[in-house]
C-alpha cells in the first residue's frame, strides 16, 4: 500500500486537509467494491495531536505526530490561509522532515498556496511550480529561484507536484490517483466527484492586477499611464520618451519590477479590459476589440487566447 501522509499545518485550509483524505479513501472504496485490496494507507500528521483551524471553528485530530512518522510515499501539503509570513514561520518544523522524506524517495504535492510551504523547504529551487494566480506576484518576489507557472493547474517535476488556485487541487488529486493507480480509476473518481479530468489551465479564471508592490515610483507612474491609456496606440519608444528614460534601461527596469516586458504588460492590461467588457456588456467581440485598441481581429483573438486561455467568443459565452 502507498503511504499517503496528509500534513495538518497551522493555519491550513480545513477543506484542503479533508478533501485529499476523502479522495484517496474513496479510491480505496472503489478498489474494495471491485474485489481488490485498498491501495492507499492514508494518515493525517501534525505537530500536535489536535490542530485548531479557522479561528477555532474547526479542530482536526491527527493520526500521528510528525516525529513518529518514519516513512511516507506521498506527502500532501494543504493550502494555507491568513498571513503567509506567519504561516511559514509557524510551520517551520515541517520543512526538515519534508526534505528528509523526499531524499528517501517520497514524493511531495502542494495544494494551492500550500506552495509557499513547499517552496520554503528549498526543494523547488530551480524547478517549476503552480499556485493560486492571485498570489503569483508575492510568490515570485519571495521565491525568485522558483520558476512559477502561474497559468498551469498542475505542475510536476522530479517528484514534486503543485496545483493552481482553490478547487483546482482536485485536479491534482485526480492526477495523482491516475499516476499511482490507473487511468480507469481516475476516470471513476472524476465521475464520482463530478470533476473535469482534463482541466489544465487557470488562465480563464485569473485577473491581471500587475506587480505594484516594488517601490519604483517611476515604473509605477508608467504602469498607471498604461492602465489609463490602454485604448490608445502605445509603443515602448513613445512611453520611454514620455518618461525620459532610454529604451534599453526602461525595458530592463520595467521587466525587473513587474516580471513582464513592456509589450506584455500593455497586452495584459488591454486583454483584462476586454475581459471585463465581455463579462458585463452587450458589445460584440469586434466592438470590444476596437475599444481596447486593437484593429486586427486575428491578432486580437490570438493574444486574447494566449492570455485568457479562451477565445474572445468562448470567454463571452462562459462569463456573460
Amino acid at each position: 500500500m502507498k503511504k499517503v501522509t496528509i500534513l495538518v499545518p497551522e493555519m491550513a485550509v480545513a477543506a484542503a486537509v479533508v478533501d485529499p483524505r476523502y479522495m484517496f479513501t474513496a479510491v480505496n472504496d472503489f478498489f474494495k467494491s471491485s474485489g481488490h485490496r485498498p491501495f492507499f494507507d492514508v494518515k493525517t500528521v501534525g505537530l500536535a495531536r489536535e490542530v485548531e483551524l479557522n479561528d477555532g471553528l474547526v479542530s482536526i485530530h491527527t493520526d500521528f505526530l510528525l516525529k513518529d512518522v518514519d516513512k511516507a510515499d506521498l506527502i500532501i501539503i494543504p493550502a494555507i490561509s491568513g498571513d503567509i509570513d506567519v504561516a511559514i514561520s509557524r510551520n517551520a518544523a515541517f520543512y526538515p522532515w519534508i526534505v528528509e522524506q523526499y531524499q528517501k524517495g517520497a514524493e511531495v504535492a502542494s495544494l494551492c498556496i500550500g506552495a509557499f510551504l513547499l517552496a520554503s523547504t528549498g526543494l523547488l529551487d530551480g524547478k517549476s511550480c503552480s499556485t493560486h494566480w492571485l498570489f503569483a506576484n508575492e510568490f515570485r518576489a519571495r521565491f525568485p529561484e522558483v520558476q512559477l507557472a502561474d497559468d498551469r493547474v498542475i505542475t510536476h517535476q522530479k517528484g514534486l507536484y503543485s496545483s493552481g488556485g482553490a478547487s483546482t487541487y482536485w485536479n491534482l488529486l485526480l492526477y495523482l490517483v491516475e499516476k499511482y493507480t490507473t487511468r480507469e480509476m481516475a476516470i471513476i473518481a472524476s465521475k464520482f466527484f463530478l470533476l473535469d479530468i482534463e482541466k489544465n489551465s487557470q488562465l480563464p479564471f485569473s485577473v491581471f492586477k500587475g506587480q505594484k508592490d516594488h517601490g519604483d515610483t517611476l515604473m509605477l507612474a508608467v504602469q498607471d499611464y498604461i492602465e489609463k491609456n490602454y485604448a490608445n496606440r502605445l509603443t515602448v519608444d513613445a512611453i520611454a520618451d514620455k518618461f525620459g528614460v532610454g529604451r534599453r534601461t526602461f525595458e530592463r527596469r520595467f521587466k525587473k519590477v513587474t516580471a513582464n516586458t513592456v509589450v506584455e504588460y500593455i497586452q495584459r492590461v488591454k486583454i483584462e479590459a476586454a475581459k471585463k467588457q465581455l463579462e458585463t456588456g452587450r458589445k460584440t467581440v469586434s466592438e470590444v476589440m476596437y475599444d481596447v485598441g486593437y484593429t486586427d481581429p486575428k491578432a486580437f483573438r490570438d493574444i486574447f487566447k494566449r492570455i485568457a486561455g479562451l477565445s474572445p467568443v468562448d470567454y463571452s459565452n462562459r462569463y456573460n
